[in-house]
């Protein structure tokens, strides 16, 4: 499948290991480029859930594309009552964050940008999730084990957290994990 791919280098700008998972799991060839000194802001007045595609299409400007290839680069946020729950700095912040979303419903933001020289398409991916109540016993034995510092809103909907907190889904499991991978097929089998 995706055969319209083989004319391009498919670069996955991402460090995202999760993301490496998904895209390869549609059996196409590509390379990972990580994109460096990238500062993630965006304009205070941007609606929270633009935010991803944002800071997709920051990252997408940020490579310099050469002819022949064709670029995929992602954002994923966290949204809780209006605010964003980005990555933590530190333990305490991910226990913090945790602490936040637990027994709450929180929105889940992925923001794709595809770009070749000649054509650009962006989109975003919404899910929500629902989060049981979490102990801080709970919270502290996540963070001390799996070390989520890497992951927006703190956690890993395919790690442990996600079988003892996520109560339900609405919306993509895949966008919860970095890649909404089936819109992304969609948008693929277009280029």
């Amino acid at each position: 499948m995706l055969d319209n791919l083989k004319k391009y280098d498919v670069v996955l700008a991402s460090a995202s290991p999760r993301r490496r998972e998904l895209l390869a799991g549609l059996g196409i060839d590509f390379r990972i480029e990580v994109i460096k000194g990238i500062e993630e802001t965006y304009p205070d007045s941007l609606p929270t859930d633009k935010i991803p595609e944002y800071l997709s299409q920051l990252k997408a400007h940020a490579y310099k594309l050469t002819p022949g290839e064709l670029l995929i680069t992602a954002d994923t946020v966290v949204i809780l009552d209006g605010e964003v729950i980005g990555k933590p700095c530190d333990e305490a912040d991910a226990c913090a964050m945790l602490r936040k979303l637990a027994g709450n419903t929180h929105t889940v933001i992925t923001g794709v940008t595809v770009s070749t020289l000649e054509r650009t398409v962006s989109f975003s991916s919404h899910s929500q999730v629902e989060f049981a109540p979490l102990t801080d016993d709970e919270i502290s034995y996540y963070v001390t084990h799996y070390h989520p510092l890497d992951k927006a809103g703190s956690y890993g909907i395919q790690e442990w957290i996600g079988y003892a907190a996520v109560k339900g889904i609405t919306g993509s499991f895949y966008n919860v994990m970095g890649l909404p991978i089936q819109r992304l097929y969609t948008i693929l089998k277009s280029f």
